[in-house]
């Protein structure tokens, strides 16, 4: 029999879980939308090797980071969840807990209120989802940087 208080995790935490991968995806989409549009921007005015490297390193380099701005604003969604509902008492230990489960690292020392320990865990869960997705996101950057460079490099060899 389900208890009030487990219920309660559920119904905060599985809307949580659709918003945030809702927004990841978004924010992918557009990230692969911009970073296509670099690409084929610079493809249009430059073809030297070491500066389509440069543009690869850059074009990885700047999805590292807006992935984790994302993940960020991600966990600070929870946080602010576990402010409302009064699992955790601070904003700063709110992020820091969340962070660290998104992260599913564990250690941070801090327990949500006996109630709300279960929506801990399924932000767990959802950390596992979005960096899943930013790990297939980035290998599929990755993956197209080394084409063009290779692209690239036998134009090079040939010219």
């Amino acid at each position: 029999m389900l208890t009030p208080a487990w219920t309660l995790d559920w119904a905060w935490s599985l809307p949580l879980i659709a918003l945030t991968l809702a927004i990841h995806v978004t924010a992918i989409i557009g990230l692969s939308v911009l970073l296509l549009h670099v690409r084929a921007r610079f493809e249009r005015r430059e073809r030297r090797l070491r500066s389509s490297a440069l543009l690869s390193i850059a074009m990885i380099g700047a999805a590292g980071w807006a992935l984790a701005l994302l993940h960020g604003f991600e966990a600070a969604l929870w946080a602010g969840a576990y402010l409302h509902v009064g699992a955790i008492d601070t904003p700063a230990d709110a992020m820091f807990y969340s962070v660290d489960a998104m992260t599913t690292r564990g250690a941070s020392g801090l327990k949500l209120e006996k109630q709300w320990e279960m929506m801990g865990a399924l932000e767990a869960a959802n950390g596992v989802l979005l960096f899943g997705v930013s790990t297939a996101f980035l290998a599929g950057v990755l993956t197209e940087a080394w084409a063009a460079f290779r692209e690239q490099a036998r134009h090079s060899v040939r010219t």
